[in-house]
């Protein structure tokens, strides 16, 4: 194994600079005060968790799990989301506490990448969990409020695609008739690959019937209409009950005034496998793929043996600033040069500036190699140099 160079970082990771910094804070305190109106109360977990636990349970692929031993030979890993801890400190922690809870979050998650991949293996998310409420209230209330965070943090033109995981399980399962093959068209509808899923369709030795219904699976994107040529397609008892799920939700989103924000799309689906009914997207106009997501996940307490309904949705703080499309200005300061003899001086007004809120700097002036640069750098350059005091230095 080679030796990494001294500027290189590990595959995926990245460092973030002042700027970059800045925008992504100011981003991440609109969303707080937002979700936190909404009566959410903020949570943090361990960055490491057992693998046998949470691990297991996050339904994040095994190899994209950063993993390490404790000193007693325990696997652990590094946090790969957020909802299978909150699950676990739900059932563990706050036991005692009824349902419903509401609990956010933000943290970093950690998910190993192929080098060549591109994705970072470190990011920040933003988030909430509704435990313990099964209600269309509940799924509408947790879209509203991401179309919420969303329209705070300043993101202008954006979409939440819906849909339900119910209904195309027992789609996929009618047509095909077993979890394997059904898995591997979820694959593709997963992977967004729909010219890949239209040729596996085709070459399945399906009636024309089946394989008209499975392709016409693709068409069911737009407004509410899609929900009457949903039923069409399906029409079990599995697949009525989503929709019914889905129309009730669609009431609950125009009480919120949101749903012109909604569009329903039955084809999706999620790489998380603990979601068992609405699931969902949000798009910004920059991007070609999701920055947050969600759904409901009924059955993930069932393993923290205290088995519980939930929904909630994450924001990656980075697609988001990456969608808004701006990077702020670095916060104006100000920039107090002292020589040793006025040092006090300098302290003394550096401490009355900053008493008024205002950011300062102080600047030794044998630590500088050149004064005049440093009008250029700050917004104020204030000089302590002999007996000369404010806004010019000695000749």
């Amino acid at each position: 194994m080679s030796t990494p160079f001294m500027f290189e970082k590990p595959a995926g990771m990245r460092d973030t600079l002042p700027a970059y910094y800045q925008t992504k804070n100011t981003v991440r305190e609109r969303l707080e005060r937002v979700i936190g109106s909404w009566g959410y109360l903020p949570i943090e977990t361990p960055a490491l968790e057992y693998y046998d636990t949470v691990g297991t349970a996050s339904a994040i692929l095994d190899r994209q799990l950063f993993k390490l031993l404790d000193q007693d030979g325990n696997t652990l890993v590094l946090r790969p989301d957020m909802t299978t801890p909150i699950a676990r400190v739900a059932a563990s922690s706050l036991k005692d506490q009824a349902f419903p809870l509401r609990l956010s979050y933000h943290s970093p998650l950690f998910r190993a990448q192929q080098k060549e991949g591109g994705r970072p293996a470190e990011f920040e998310q933003m988030g909430i969990e509704l435990v313990g409420d099964g209600t269309a209230s509940a799924d509408g209330e947790v879209i509203a409020l991401m179309a919420e965070t969303l329209k705070s943090a300043g993101l202008a033109e954006f979409q939440i695609a819906i849909g339900h995981i119910g209904y195309v399980n027992a789609l996929l399962l009618d047509v095909v008739g077993s979890e394997d093959r059904a898995n591997v068209l979820r694959r593709y509808l997963y992977e967004k690959n729909y010219v890949g899923y239209k040729q596996h369709v085709k070459s399945l030795p399906l009636s024309s019937i089946d394989e008209k219904r499975l392709l016409n699976l693709l068409k069911l994107r737009g407004g509410r209409d899609k929900l009457t040529d949903a039923e069409t397609l399906v029409n079990n008892g599995k697949a009525g009950q989503a929709l019914e799920d889905l129309k009730q939700l669609w009431e609950v989103l125009d009480g919120y005034g949101v749903s012109d924000y909604i569009k329903l799309d039955l084809n999706l689906v999620m790489h998380m496998s603990y979601y068992t009914g609405v699931v969902f997207e949000g798009y910004g106009e920059r991007l070609g793929f999701p920055l947050s997501s969600g759904g409901r996940y009924d059955e993930l307490l069932e393993k923290f043996n205290r088995p519980a309904q939930a929904t909630g949705f994450g924001i990656r703080l980075d697609l988001l600033v990456e969608a808004l499309g701006q990077t702020e200005e670095l916060p104006a300061q100000t920039c107090i040069v002292f020589s040793k003899e006025r040092r006090c001086e300098a302290i003394a007004e550096a401490k009355r500036l900053r008493q008024q809120g205002e950011r300062v700097v102080l600047q030794d002036l044998q630590g500088v190699e050149s004064v005049d640069e440093l009008s250029g750098a700050f917004v104020d350059v204030q000089y302590f140099i002999g007996k000369k005091q404010g806004g010019s230095k000695d000749e």
